[in-house]
């Protein structure tokens, strides 16, 4: 009876220490990226290919990693899951600029490790480079931007700095375009407008080029249709009277008083 009581004491004294030890167990569990135990900027470039390697530091088992990038989990075989995996970010775009990849612990998702993109490139221009207006309009030229770092932007005008006319021209400028709104346009506003922007990487520079065409007189459409409407009731009128006409002889024609007896 005595060693029964041993035996379980034992049995106790075993499951209390696994007890106490497995939050500790859990705790020492350190996730790190790349060598790094803490969040991160990974600074990269456009067209490189970066990897990413996530490892369990301190882990009493085997332990299962999951990948994110944003919120989207990232497809891995089975032998990337445990105590270490990797993944391959190949020909970063400019769309790869800021994006997050989160390494998790399968078990504890609250142990996870963080890393931001940060893509370094020249500044992209595009928009409409070709517009035609009439006198008298408004116009918007928009000149789109990617960059980072971020551009300084300007407009020129046939290789000139813009001289801004005042309340006709006007610039709005964001991170991602800068415009050119004129309003009331003008034949003098022909030209070639060029939007430069400039970054410590690199200068770009985007043609629009902006016609200006006579103003067209308006067709008076409330005239054109007031002249139908009285041929219209004209030629009505006509017909009906034309009508009253027909059948007056269609009568006198069907008169037996003009019949000769025999």
């Amino acid at each position: 009876m005595a060693w029964k009581n041993r035996g379980l004491k034992q049995i106790y004294r075993y499951l209390l220490l696994e007890i106490l030890f497995l939050p500790c167990g859990m705790m020492s569990s350190v996730l790190t990226v790349n060598g790094e135990t803490e969040n991160y900027i990974l600074d990269t470039q456009l067209g490189l290919q970066e990897s990413l390697e996530c490892a369990v530091q301190n882990h009493t088992r085997e332990e299962e990693l999951l990948w994110y990038r944003e919120d989207g989990i990232v497809g891995l075989t089975l032998e990337n899951k445990i105590n270490s995996s990797s993944v391959c970010v190949s020909s970063i775009s400019e769309d790869d600029n800021g994006v997050t990849f989160t390494c998790k612990l399968q078990r504890n998702q609250s142990v996870s490790i963080s890393v931001v993109l940060n893509v370094t490139y020249p500044p992209l221009l595009s928009g409409d480079y070709f517009q035609t207006a009439e006198e008298g309009s408004n116009v918007q030229l928009v000149c789109n931007v990617k960059s980072n770092p971020q551009a300084q932007m300007m407009w020129y005008k046939n290789g000139v700095i813009l001289n801004l006319e005042k309340n006709r021209y006007q610039i709005q400028q964001t991170s991602e375009f800068l415009q050119l709104s004129i309003t009331n346009v003008k034949k003098s506003d022909n030209g070639t407008y060029s939007c430069i922007a400039s970054s410590s990487l690199n200068m770009e520079t985007k043609d629009f080029h902006l016609i200006v065409k006579d103003k067209t007189t308006p067709v008076p459409t409330e005239a054109i249709i007031a002249a139908s409407v009285v041929v219209f009731l004209t030629l009505c009128f006509g017909l009906i009277a034309r009508r009253k006409r027909i059948m007056k002889l269609c009568i006198k024609d069907q008169d037996p008083h003009r019949d000769t007896a025999l």
